[in-house]
């Protein structure tokens, strides 16, 4: 691993915990899987954080006509001590439909359960700025020493 891929590892898995942050103190944590599907990850030189594919309602909401996995909802009500509520009444998997359906039918405001722009909040332009500094001062420290010493070696044999 290059330097400067060490230094992206580095300011990503800031990032990564700093959203890990966010995520609690907005209170939108349930059954805390989200938090346990971000991933710093590294290919070649290249380095990016992954998610849950539900990231997105996290940051805005859902807006109506897409209605979300019935699956997730399921954990959600049983994390949340629903499911003990509404026990005898209505199975779990019924009111997770339900629950779907009408968020797909009405869409979700991200404003009333713990706000929105989660990821926004966290990863800013400032921040971005910041870390494309920090690799590019390696890289231009980097470039400087190899030219540095391939002159060096250069009139080394002269």
């Amino acid at each position: 691993m290059s330097s400067s891929t060490a230094i992206l590892v580095s300011h990503f898995e800031i990032l990564k915990n700093d959203l890990i942050k966010k995520y609690d103190e907005l209170g939108m944590r349930a059954s805390g899987n989200w938090a346990d599907t971000l991933k710093v990850e590294v290919e070649n030189y290249s380095v990016q954080i992954t998610g849950a594919p539900y990231s997105e309602a996290l940051e805005n909401g859902y807006k109506p006509g897409k209605q979300p996995p019935s699956e997730a909802i399921e954990q959600w009500i049983i994390a949340k001590g629903i499911s003990t509520q509404v026990e005898g009444n209505i199975s779990i998997s019924s009111l997770a439909y339900l629950i779907a359906r009408k968020i797909g039918r009405e869409g979700w405001d991200r404003t009333e359960h713990g706000g929105t722009e989660l990821i926004s909040s966290v990863i800013t332009p400032q921040r971005i700025q910041f870390i494309i500094d920090d690799v590019s001062d390696n890289e231009l420290t980097m470039i400087t020493s190899n030219i540095t010493n391939l002159l060096n070696s250069f009139y080394d044999s002269i």
